[in-house]
């Protein structure tokens, strides 16, 4: 068979039908891919797993010993079932096969082995039926061989339904059989420095590590790897951004009147992050920069003193958010900030889908003709027939709202324009190195003066049933003292299926690790609230009775949620009853609760981001998220971080903890294969900057990497061509 390199396919490595069966589980098609899918623990040979954690409906892979085999007919058709009853010494589970008694032959009492299934239940006990397995050398050769065996990992892959663990190790083991030619994307003097393995070794000790120790050494590398490669790439891209050419945007009167009307002072972090973008709007190329800051904070505000500045030469900004609602309302915040003296002159004006015809052909030709220097808008923006006189600037609200293509979309309708991107979800400072690290990061922590604050509560009904009465108590209490209140549920409505019973936290017991996932917690027994529900809840209260409630959600027509929105927003509704669509971009100075339902089922940046809708104005807010989740659980943890800081920015990093983080460019930032493999970004920070500023100095050395084809073949491999392209329109 010829040698085998990180591109060779995975059809000429082990030929098609493996090659398939890989593609459809795991999206791979070659050699470096199958490589990457890192086991994601080992187990020892005498290693028994906990089979009375097991969770039910889960995929799983267990190590355990044969107790018993036995067969009898099926009373109700012709046939045999097969039990075999497997343990690991405290808690037993049975395998059962139908009409293959053959199998008796390699299950025999005393053999251990690996078994992999869906963890049923039948008559009260757990069952896995019709399982994989493999089992190891049988009792003779085990025992001869049980010094050696037992110091030798057995790698555990993150697998499928219709692929095994083994079956990816007897994959992976083919394959670095005949591997040759590895080059190392390392500078050799930063893996000396490091005292890293060669890249052959790694891959070699972290698929078939010959003892414990050696895996670390492995991982170690390769983390490092991932790192260096990651950051050249993100790096490499922020050279390309600036190899263009960007029209100059200066400042002048349009600015100069707008900053004299302001009725208030900047914050101290508006200066400096307004300075910032001011002068990367001056430069020779692009502006690419991040502005996050907590709800509140004003980003809106910078975002418009940009708009003024491109503005002044005849240039047009686009803002696209994420939600028509959101659109709306910042049109409305644009238009109010504006005032009378400038509106005219800028007619910003809104696009969205939801529009009626006329309408909308009449926005969209004030936009293709200049007219409109400020355009706010939703998808529509992204239309064919949405074109621009001169777009000099674009601003998008909640980046992770949006795919990559879609920002790409609207960035081509000008030449290099501009980009700003806001987000009210803090990131921590390794996140943006790793997910924003070809963007320049500003941050706007101070908030503006005459916030009353919020206070947070958990309220944990399962243990305190009597505090859910006491909610819609509190609420009420809220209105009659002439407040208003949302009310937030993970669903449209609970009882359906599909789209609308949006799915919530997947918790699974932390003992057992599901193939291919992060240990999770068990789904408890619990009531469920869609908005729906609430609406018949509160309509049954006697409390309520003279309260004005209303519904929003994403499913009503776009002009039908802006009526509603605007009817809170001018106090002719009480409680708003709502999904997430509320999360981002709704100012109503006088809410002043904001109740969750089911809170755990949000993650800790969404609930932070909910509860920053309230104590907006001079009146002081109120939090509260109900939850049933148990005590000492992760979901419950994420309820109770939130409840102990309104800090955006150390939420932030518990929410990584907690969460892990998952694939972190995302579909929203770039392609398929740019998850995480190996690499923490809490855990790493340090490793992160390191290679931060290494790959700044081998660029600095070697713009086009001549010198280091290593790492140029690893990051085309890693950062493929779909990939590239996502990086370069985030």
């Amino acid at each position: 068979m010829p040698a085998i390199t990180l591109d060779t396919s995975l059809v000429d490595a082990l030929g098609s039908p493996t090659a398939k069966l890989l593609e459809r589980a795991f999206a791979m098609t070659n050699v470096a891919e199958l490589l990457t899918h890192y086991p994601r623990r080992y187990a020892r040979r005498g290693e028994l797993t906990p089979i009375d954690s097991l969770p039910l409906g889960e995929q799983v892979t267990i190590v355990a010993e044969v107790r018993s085999v036995s067969s009898r007919q099926m009373r109700q058709r012709r046939g045999s079932i097969l039990e075999v009853v497997i343990s690991d010494g405290a808690g037993a589970l049975t395998l059962t096969f139908f009409n293959q008694g053959w199998r008796a032959n390699d299950l025999q009492v005393g053999r251990q082995g690996m078994f992999s299934g869906k963890v049923g239940q039948f008559q009260g006990h757990q069952q896995l039926a019709h399982p994989d397995y493999t089992l190891f050398d049988d009792v003779d050769a085990a025992r001869l061989n049980a010094e050696a065996q037992q110091h030798t990992p057995i790698p555990i892959y993150p697998a499928t339904s219709t692929v095994a663990t083994w079956q990816v190790q007897k994959a992976v083991g083919a394959v670095l059989a005949d591997l040759t030619d590895v080059p190392d994307p390392l500078p050799e003097q930063l893996r000396r420095a490091e005292e890293l393995l060669d890249a052959r070794t790694a891959l070699q000790h972290i698929h078939a590590p010959e003892t414990f120790e050696q895996i670390d050494a492995a991982r170690r590398t390769l983390r490092t790897h991932e790192a260096f490669v990651l950051q050249t790439a993100l790096l490499q891209q922020r050279q390309a951004v600036r190899a263009m050419s960007a029209t100059t945007r200066r400042p002048g009167g349009l600015l100069d009147a707008f900053d004299s009307r302001l009725a208030f002072d900047l914050t101290p972090d508006q200066v400096a992050v307004g300075e910032q973008v001011a002068a990367d709007l001056q430069g020779q190329w692009p502006m690419n920069r991040l502005v996050q800051g907590e709800v509140g904070s004003g980003k809106t505000l910078v975002a418009l003193r940009a708009m003024l500045q491109v503005a002044e030469s005849g240039g047009q900004s686009a803002l696209i958010a994420p939600t028509e609602v959101l659109a709306a309302q910042h049109l409305r915040s644009i238009a109010r900030m504006l005032g009378p003296h400038l509106a005219p002159e800028l007619m910003p004006t809104l696009l969205t889908g939801q529009m009626p015809a006329a309408e909308r052909r009449k926005a969209a030709l004030r936009v293709a003709s200049g007219q409109a220097r400020i355009v706010v808008g939703t998808h529509a923006l992204l239309s064919a027939s949405t074109t621009f006189a001169d777009l000099g600037l674009v601003v998008v609200d909640e980046q992770h709202r949006f795919g990559v293509e879609q920002r790409e979309t609207l960035r081509a309708k000008g030449t290099a324009p501009h980009v700003l991107v806001l987000t009210a979800t803090p990131i921590p400072r390794t996140v943006a190195m790793t997910v924003f690290g070809d963007l320049d990061v500003s941050t706007i922590r101070t908030m503006p003066r005459g916030r009353a604050g919020i206070a947070t509560f958990v309220a944990p009904v399962a243990e305190k049933p009597g505090w859910f009465a006491r909610v819609w108590e509190r609420a009420a209490e809220e209105v009659t003292a002439g407040h208003q209140v949302f009310v937030v549920c993970a669903a449209i409505d609970a009882d359906a299926t599909g789209k609308d019973a949006k799915a919530g936290a997947d918790d699974t017991p932390a003992a057992v690790v599901r193939d291919g996932s992060d240990p999770v917690e068990p789904e408890q027994a619990r009531t469920r609230w869609g908005v729906v529900q609430v609406e018949r809840l509160l309509a049954d209260i006697p409390a309520f009775a003279d309260i004005r409630v209303a519904i929003l959600h994403g499913r009503m027509p776009g002009e039908q949620k802006d009526t509603v929105m605007q009817a809170f927003a001018a106090g002719e509704i009480d409680v708003l009853v709502a999904t997430t669509v509320v999360e981002v971009g709704v100012d109503v100075p006088n809410a002043s609760t904001m109740i969750i339902l089911e809170a755990d089922r949000f993650g800790v940046s969404q609930l932070h981001q909910l509860r920053g809708r309230v104590g907006r104005g001079q009146v002081r807010g109120l939090c509260l998220l109900v939850t049933e989740a148990p005590e000492g659980t992760v979901a419950r943890a994420r309820v109770e971080a939130v409840s102990a800081t309104t800090d955006g920015f150390v939420l932030a990093e518990i929410d990584l903890d907690l969460r892990g983080e998952g694939d972190v460019l995302g579909d929203a930032q770039s392609g398929a294969r740019t998850s995480l493999r190996l690499l923490r970004v809490v855990q790493d920070a340090d490793l992160i900057a390191l290679a931060r500023a290494c790959a700044e100095e081998v660029l600095i050395e070697d713009p086009a990497l001549e010198r280091h084809p290593g790492l140029a073949a690893a990051i085309d491999r890693r950062v493929g061509q779909q990939e590239r392209a996502a990086l370069s329109k985030s």
